[in-house]
């Protein structure tokens, strides 16, 4: 067995860590009523794309971090997956990555962690973090405005500075919120001083900052690139992650009593009648969508649109939207514009 398949080979033993507490609050009213990690986007929640990505490195254990609603993330991943263990911890608070984390201490000291924050979803190949060497790496992508994320400076091979939302430049790799931790006895310890002193970073405790700590205190962190990386946390991000994520799909099947232009996500439990969809529209399970034109939208379970013309729209579970014929008196020359 090469070095690289006996680390890959560990993860069988190790633990997705998924923090997915957050209120979601630039998401509202959607997030009043459903967790962040559990909205739909091209066919299935958030959580459900991030998931199937760590399946598929062997990873066999989860531990989530929850807030509100946390009952409802947990039975997700419980009846759509069947990893070995599923637990979770509470953040009554929300101060910040680091602190989440730490809340994890009891299931993953000592063991592999693949750290990936609830609200992002990624393209790229995890074997790459998984079979890197070191006490881990780093998921990294290079972006125009590095003072919006936090950074890294990379020197022969290793990460060297670790900088959070920083004011002056630093680096243009933005971490992006996927880290493979080999040396989890060295992030905890990390994360305990910052907790006993106190050492936040914009009022949180920052998981950027405790990378920072282990490096000084001699660990050997990589990075890895992202290629793809998609933040869902607000409503026009998670449209866009809408779009790149149908663009995977084939054609879609014909559909009586439908116009269906491509890429669209559309269930065998939705009722269509008399209307156009697409591109870019995924509709949830048991939606019915009647007289409606629809694009670059995403529809909920249960659903029901009716009459409507929808562009970049979010439609909430259970939501019904409706709309009737105008009546117009227009004279020459005229001009009108309904929006």
């Amino acid at each position: 067995m090469t070095a690289s398949e006996a680390m890959s080979k560990s993860m069988e033993a190790g633990w997705a860590v998924i923090p997915a507490a957050g209120s979601g609050s630039r998401l509202r009213p959607h997030t009043h009523t459903t967790p962040k990690a559990l909205l739909n986007v091209a066919g299935k929640p958030i959580l459900g794309h991030i998931l199937d990505e760590v399946s598929g490195v062997g990873i066999r254990k989860v531990v989530l971090v929850v807030g509100a609603y946390g009952d409802r993330i947990v039975s997700f991943v419980r009846s759509h997956y069947d990893f070995d263990e599923v637990v979770s911890v509470i953040q009554e608070e929300p101060e910040g990555l680091g602190q989440a984390v730490f809340l994890t201490r009891s299931h993953v000291d000592g063991c592999p962690a693949l750290i990936i924050y609830g609200d992002t979803v990624f393209d790229c190949d995890l074997r790459e973090a998984v079979t890197a060497g070191g006490d881990g790496a780093i998921g990294v992508k290079c972006v125009e405005d590095p003072s919006r994320f936090g950074v890294v400076e990379v020197e022969e091979g290793r990460i060297r500075r670790l900088v959070e939302k920083p004011e002056a430049f630093v680096s243009n790799l933005a971490i992006v919120g996927i880290n493979l931790i080999r040396n989890t006895e060295l992030l905890f310890s990390a994360l305990e001083k910052m907790l006993d002193k106190d050492v936040r970073t914009r009022g949180e405790y920052q998981l950027t900052d405790a990378f920072q700590v282990m490096v000084d205190d001699g660990a050997e962190l990589k990075t890895f690139d992202v290629g793809g990386w998609f933040d869902c946390g607000a409503p026009d991000a998670l449209l866009a992650t809408n779009r790149h994520l149908l663009k995977r799909n084939g054609p879609a099947p014909d559909r009586a009593g439908a116009i269906l232009i491509p890429p669209v996500y559309i269930p065998e439990s939705a009722a269509i009648e008399n209307s156009i969809i697409g591109p870019y529209v995924s509709v949830g399970e048991d939606a019915v969508l009647k007289d409606a034109m629809i694009r670059d939208s995403i529809v909920g379970d249960g659903a029901r649109v009716t009459g409507c013309f929808l562009e970049r729209s979010l439609v909430g579970n259970g939501a019904v939207v409706e709309a009737r014929p105008r009546r117009l008196n227009v004279g020459d020359s005229s001009e009108v514009s309904l929006y």
